[in-house]
């Protein structure tokens, strides 16, 4: 048997689909400094979110060496790189998505199958980034940079459950170069369902539009962008509010108060 590698392993997905350049880009700029195995999904899945896929067959097939491409999402990815022994010779030091072709600053967190990917492997205890830059950006430029984080986090150890390192980053068409640690901004999407009729006269509809901007919000990932610069952006896997717990507290009494006085009643 040969000696497992010494070099960092690192678990490569995306939801641009396994042919994109941009993954392509990341290989190449993370295998300067460790081994690389990409699973990948095999078309476009922009907005897939979190999805997995439980009601229908998947497919696993390597396409070249070192390349698995999936016919799933990019939560599937992850999931079956993690999960099985068809992919990867151990567990990754760490779980790289992108580079992805467009940005994902603010909300867009929570839509991104970017996004998603970098956080199924989070959520089982490996570190991971979420990597995307504006389609003009010089992607080479973006994905080493990125391949330096990514190396930074290979190893890195949980702070506790539900706790490992999730980053997120984006990088401008002209970036200048500087990275910033921020936090999400908002985006301002044109929403909109418009409703058509195909040429044998049944209706569909195309949702959201084509229009995004954001206001000017200090310390956000937004402005940095705006600025040119790069923005790092360290994404929680609680989504609890504590903030709320007062509220919570108000309701949970108002219904046991209500439950007894229908136990009564009846």
């Amino acid at each position: 048997m040969e000696p497992a590698s010494k070099r960092p392993l690192v678990l490569l997905s995306n939801d641009d689909g396994y042919t994109s350049t941009g993954i392509r880009t990341m290989r190449d700029a993370l295998s300067a400094r460790a081994d690389v195995v990409i699973v990948a999904p095999e078309s476009e899945q922009s907005a897939a979110s979190h999805a997995l896929t439980l009601h229908h067959p998947l497919r696993l097939r390597e396409a070249e060496p070192g390349v698995f491409v999936v016919n799933g999402t990019p939560a599937d990815c992850v999931y079956v790189a993690l999960r099985s022994d068809r992919v990867v010779p151990r567990a990754p030091d760490v779980v790289v998505s992108g580079l992805n072709h467009g940005l994902n600053l603010g909300q867009d967190v929570f839509y991104s199958g970017t996004v998603a990917a970098a956080r199924e492997a989070a959520l089982r205890g490996i570190p991971a980034l979420a990597t995307s830059a504006h389609p003009r950006a010089d992607f080479a430029a973006a994905a080493k940079m990125c391949a330096a984080i990514a190396m930074t986090l290979a190893g890195t150890e949980p702070a506790g459950p539900r706790r490992a390192p999730l980053l997120n980053v984006n990088v401008p068409r002209a970036w200048n170069g500087e990275l910033r640690p921020t936090r999400l901004g908002a985006r301002i999407y044109e929403e909109i369902v418009e409703f058509r009729r195909d040429p044998r006269g049944r209706e569909y509809f195309w949702i959201g539009g084509p229009g995004v901007r954001h206001e000017h919000d200090p310390g956000s990932d937004t402005e940095a962008y705006d600025a040119g610069a790069a923005s790092i952006t360290a994404l929680l896997l609680d989504l609890t509010d504590p903030s709320y717990a007062e509220l919570l507290t108000g309701i949970a009494a108002a219904a046991a108060s209500a439950s007894t006085n229908t136990n009564r009643e009846g």
